[in-house]
């Protein structure tokens, strides 16, 4: 725009110009019937096209090939690295997260400093010639305008006396003033200069990127972001590609601008919707933003760590409309404390417990007698679960529960012959089979199964991690307890989408507050001298202790199916229901620990 409007300036004042020349010529042929005349209209008019041409036209075209050539200039140089910095990223942005080499990923991260650092440099270079433009354009237009006003003062000098004192105070003031913006470029040239030497002397990870990708400073308060993101773009039915653009948020919409937009484009709108972390091919830092409608949006990758969460705390915090309240930082500080809290260990918690319910206890079931429930010693919760554990939000079923699905039932005898050991699995089976209706909540790894602490731990990270990423999905699931595992069923298909063996669960618990929410920890060996544990966490439609006493009956029949007659004693210990059902988690009096009537069963 202000190389246009030099252009056409430059045009008016070269008509000027012109207009004068011509002048000049029409004076020299009137001054030949002038006589008297001729010298001094040929002399005077000659003298102002020498001053237009040196005060008005050559100050307007030095600014026009300097000034603005350079910065013009100067873009290109910036525009070139800008393109070699977007080169760089997208080579890093490709690197894989499994079996990385070391050294190419450091060669890579190398060339991606070099190439910002050069883009920095030419960037304050172009920016501090942008800075001086603003100066030296004010300069520029003024002075032609000056020098043409002084022409044609001296033009008229000849009658002084038409002019003024006041018009030459203008003049002076005009020419003060001139001097006095010049004075200011220099000032701010030699601020730009000294400030661009601070940004140059600064430490070189600052132009690596994810460099602090082990403990990044994380502004989880955040209404509002911009930055360059990748966008994932389906090219086909398996196939995808990646563009780096430039994103903002504005109010509750997320912005995007390509490169050389003037401006940019609602792409998607965030109220109400929901943001979560994804695994995308080989990507790092990649999430996905859902509609309201539970539709999938848009995946996102983000360059490092620090910027990966930023983006997802500042999509959650739009999301729930904190940009409408009158004070949203505060909102969204305090949304976020909360949100802290609820993720912060309590080592206290078993303690508190144990305070609220100090008669809890658990039945013997070959005795009748109430013992008292263990209290585990405290522990720290990283002991429990190792701090930035992933956690599975829905059930994905192993290839291994799959062939076991397949493989059929047990083997029958042929000859239709049974011993006694049979005939009690099968008298186990038909009487303990309790069904429960239950929604899936999360699982996650865990390092420790000798305490029920740890089931409180992954409930309380779980519920959490639900909250501060909006998560309300949940897989609802029919909960089969047996004398030998568990299954989880799905209601409508009735395939079993998890089985657990009864003897790999350790640990099982209710929570202390909620009843309806229930965990227990698989303890699997998977190769000889390597074991995991794993927390799984559901809300069921019933009570806790329904499913708790069914799982401690299971095991307690595994027990005694080592002992036909201790199976069969147990059996007779436990009431039945008119349709031949364990009825479970009857009132039991802590006087005598009887049974009363009346119980309620379990859902089937």
């Amino acid at each position: 725009t202000l190389t246009e409007y030099t252009n056409q300036l430059l045009q008016a004042m070269q008509r000027v110009y012109g207009a004068q020349n011509e002048m000049c010529l029409a004076t020299q042929q009137l001054s030949k019937q002038l006589l008297a005349y001729e010298k001094q209209l040929n002399i005077l008019h000659s003298e102002l096209a020498k001053q237009l041409a040196d005060t008005m036209v050559l100050p307007i075209i030095q600014f026009r090939e300097k000034d603005l050539t350079e910065v013009s200039t100067l873009k290109d140089l910036f525009g070139l690295a800008s393109n070699e910095h977007d080169a760089s990223m997208a080579k890093y942005s490709r690197l894989p997260k499994r079996k990385e080499n070391e050294k190419l990923k450091a060669e890579v991260a190398k060339e991606v400093a070099n190439a910002r650092r050069k883009q920095h440099l030419s960037s304050l270079q172009y920016y501090c010639a942008l800075n001086a433009l603003q100066y030296r354009k004010r300069v520029a237009m003024m002075e032609p305008m000056l020098g043409y006003t002084r022409g044609q003062i001296n033009f008229f000098k000849k009658g002084a006396e038409m002019f003024s004192k006041r018009m030459d105070s203008f003049l002076s003031s005009v020419s003060d003033m001139v001097q006095s913006i010049q004075g200011e470029l220099e000032a701010e040239a030699e601020k730009m200069r000294i400030s661009q030497q601070d940004l140059i002397a600064v430490n070189e990870s600052v132009y690596t990127p994810d460099s602090d990708v082990t403990s990044p400073v994380i502004n989880r308060n955040l209404i509002q972001k911009a930055g360059y993101l990748n966008l994932r773009n389906k090219t086909g039915l398996v196939t995808t590609t990646w563009e780096r653009l430039y994103f903002f948020t504005q109010g509750g919409n997320l912005m995007c601008q390509p490169r050389g937009a003037v401006a940019g484009g609602l792409i998607q709108d965030l109220d109400n919707c929901s943001v979560m972390a994804v695994d995308c091919e080989d990507r790092r830092y990649c999430f996905q933003i859902t509609t309201p409608t539970g539709k999938a949006g848009i995946t996102l990758q983000a360059e490092s760590r620090k910027e990966y969460e930023e983006w997802i705390c500042a999509i959650n915090n739009i999301s729930r409309q904190i940009y409408l309240t009158d004070n949203p930082e505060a909102a969204a500080i305090k949304l976020n404390q909360t949100a802290l809290q609820a993720v912060t260990p309590i080592t206290s918690l078993g303690k508190k417990y144990e305070v609220q319910h100090p008669s809890q206890t658990v039945k013997n079931m070959e005795n009748d007698k109430i013992i008292p429930s263990d209290s585990a010693g405290i522990q720290d919760s990283t002991q429990l679960i190792a701090p930035g554990t992933p956690i599975q939000f829905d059930i994905v079923l192993p290839a291994m529960e799959f062939l076991d699905q397949n493989r059929g039932g047990r083997r029958a005898n042929p000859f239709g012959e049974s011993d006694d050991r049979s005939r009690a699995f099968c008298l186990a089976d038909a009487l303990l089979q309790q069904m429960f209706v239950v929604q899936f909540l999360g699982s996650m790894a865990v390092q420790s199964d000798a305490t029920c602490e740890v089931i409180y731990e992954a409930m309380r990270q779980v519920l959490a991690a639900r909250a501060i990423h909006n998560i309300f999905r949940m897989t609802e699931s029919h909960l089969m307890v047996t004398s030998k595992n568990l299954r989880l069923i799905d209601p409508q298909t009735q395939v079993t989408r998890a089985s657990f063996e009864l003897s790999t669960v350790t640990q099982f618990a209710v929570h202390q507050e909620n009843r309806r929410l229930i965990g227990f920890v698989i303890h699997l060996s998977e190769t000889p001298g390597e074991e995991s544990m794993s927390a799984y966490i559901f809300e069921s439609n019933t009570e806790g202790e329904k499913i708790c006493y069914a799982i401690s009956l299971g095991k307690e029949i595994i027990e005694a199916q080592k002992d036909p007659e201790a199976l069969a004693q147990l059996m007779r210990s436990v009431p039945l229901t008119n349709d031949g059902k364990f009825m479970l988690l009857n009132d039991v009096s802590e006087e005598d620990g009887t049974m009363h009537e009346g119980g309620e069963e379990s859902e089937a």
